[in-house]
């Protein structure tokens, strides 16, 4: 049996096969169907441009083109509207023949305008057949189109998943603000702070690059075979045809880019993939970490009923969701960083490099959304065991060497006698050994610090000595 031969196909990647239901929302925006309708929406949107003029002037922007009614524009719309099934399949079968994925998408329009009177009666539709991709090369088409399926899938897609995973990490912030835990610095006992405080820092990065993102620009252009709008001006040349550029690509709700070549410069995409490529590594960050608590026994994992953990060890709960998430957003990561080295080049007025390049942008956006579901799903899955963390700071007094020695570098500055060399001398007592509460408290008691300084030493524990961990969580974040 030929596995390639069974029907329904079977999927060659894991997006479409083991992951779909996590990424199935991006299909909408950024497969070969929804290119496919973006293309048309943008033939149609032009070609009512030309018919009915810009900025609310009812002029046909070609002298002689008919006036579209608001009945004609509706039919118009709902060709990309309804676009399904049963389309794709024709679709498909007129790019076979042209051998053009556009030009079958012009001719797929086309077919619809023939049909216009059957449904609508007497109408002047036929008479604007001529004017689908008038003036336009494909890359016309395709950049907006491909502008219009970025915006959609960052905007309805990505970015709402991210900002939820970015809250709920913000909620557990909040939650753990106040639990005291050793920090591990090189991987060594440092400096006590709190589970929460450590997640702030990262939901903090992480809404960082969620505002970039955000913000983003998505440009677009419509200027002909190379950028000099020449068809247009030889075709009709009494119009200011860089207005009505700008006038159509924003009235598609994206940022006009005056000056191209054939090809739109893709560097809004560039930026847009370097920022979703860093918001990965953040969470790659948050993943390794959150991998290495559970590991200390900091997070303790919520048992899934039926899960097996090994396939030979039945006591195993493992971090699978976060081991799965550092994977694909490696993935996703690489293919961002290929998109954005990549698109940004292209020789002289035009090559094809980014017509496939840019048709992995799903397959880049997809691996980062997996991986975000899977983070979300392994963190609701987490417990924080504070007795164990409790326990952990008991046994490491050592770590009160730093405050001990800048409370006596204060009272030295201060005038008080006997505090020489502190760093020095904390650093014999607790360098490369294990000192216990009594062997603390009995070196504080004997330095000579004023009253007040020594009682606040000889109150201070490991698990207290957090700063001001649990107020920069609420600082920070809202």
């Amino acid at each position: 049996m030929n596995l390639a031969d069974i029907t329904p196909p079977i999927a060659l990647g894991p997006l479409d096969g083991r992951y779909r239901a996590a990424v199935a929302p991006l299909v909408d925006h950024l497969s070969e169907a929804a290119l496919n309708r973006a293309r048309i929406h943008v033939e149609v949107e032009w070609l009512v441009t030309l018919c009915n003029g810009v900025d609310g002037v009812a002029t046909p922007v070609v002298p002689g083109a008919p006036a579209l009614t608001d009945e004609e524009v509706a039919y118009l719309r709902a060709i990309p509207a309804t676009f399904g099934a049963a389309e794709i399949a024709e679709l498909a079968e007129i790019e076979r023949e042209t051998v053009h994925d556009v030009k079958a998408v012009e001719y797929f329009i086309k077919r619809r305008i023939a049909r216009a009177p059957e449904v609508l009666g007497a109408t002047s539709l036929p008479a604007a057949s001529e004017l689908v991709h008038f003036a336009c090369t494909s890359e016309d088409i395709n950049n907006l189109s491909y502008a219009l399926m970025v915006q959609g899938a960052v905007r309805d897609v990505w970015l709402p998943a991210a900002t939820a995973l970015a809250d709920q990490i913000a909620a557990m912030a909040h939650e753990h603000a106040a639990v005291p835990m050793l920090s591990r610095t090189h991987g060594q006992p440092a400096t006590p702070t709190t589970m929460g405080k450590e997640l702030a820092v990262l939901a903090h990065r992480l809404r960082r690059q969620l505002r970039r993102i955000a913000g983003a620009e998505f440009l677009g252009k419509l200027n002909g075979a190379t950028g000099t709008y020449g068809a247009h001006v030889v075709a009709v040349p009494g119009v200011d045809w860089p207005a009505v550029s700008r006038a159509f690509v924003e009235g598609l709700g994206l940022t006009w880019n005056s000056l191209t070549t054939q090809i739109e410069s893709h560097d809004w995409q560039a930026e847009v993939y370097a920022d979703v490529a860093r918001f990965n590594r953040i969470l790659h960050n948050l993943a390794t970490d959150v991998w290495t608590y559970i590991s200390l026994g900091f997070f303790t994992q919520i048992p899934v009923a039926g899960a097996t953990g090994s396939s030979t060890m039945p006591h195993k709960v493992n971090p699978i969701r976060f081991e799965n998430a550092e994977a694909n957003l490696e993935i996703s990561c690489s293919l961002l960083d290929t998109l954005a080295a990549t698109l940004v080049t292209s020789r002289l007025q035009r090559d094809l490099t980014d017509s496939t390049t840019q048709r992995n942008v799903g397959p880049a956006f997809g691996h980062s959304l997996l991986a975000i579901d899977n983070v979300r799903r392994g963190l609701k899955a987490l417990a924080v065991n504070a007795d164990l963390m409790a326990a952990d700071l008991d046994a490491n007094w050592e770590v009160l060497g730093e405050p001990i020695q800048s409370a006596m570098r204060a009272a030295s500055v201060a005038g008080v006698p006997g505090m020489e060399n502190p760093y020095e001398r904390l650093k014999e007592l607790t360098r490369g050994q294990r000192v216990d509460a009594a062997r603390m408290r009995e070196f504080v008691a004997g330095l000579g610090l004023p009253d007040d300084v020594a009682e606040r030493l000889q109150a201070l524990t490991p698990a207290s000595y957090t700063g001001l961990a649990e107020r920069l969580v609420g600082d920070h974040l809202a």
